[in-house]
């Protein structure tokens, strides 16, 4: 299996500061630091196993390989 690494868009990485800066402010530190183990664990995951889970089915050619996980 040859993983490909995972980029994230200036976008991206700054909607999941943003976010984890919210759940500090709106519960406490600890929930912000699950959130992004929760958040990094995941993308490790898709990292090393980036042909699990569905292809979906999308038409338009940038979507393709997208895949996803649960319901």
């Amino acid at each position: 299996m040859n993983a490909r690494p995972v980029q994230f868009s200036d976008a991206a990485a700054d909607d999941i500061v943003r976010q984890s800066d919210w759940y500090a402010m709106q519960a406490d530190e600890s929930l912000a630091a699950r959130w992004e183990t929760a958040v990094t664990s995941t993308v490790l995951r898709i990292a090393d196993f980036p042909n699990s889970g569905a292809l979906c089915n999308f038409k338009k050619a940038e979507l393709r390989d997208l895949r996803r996980m649960g319901s």
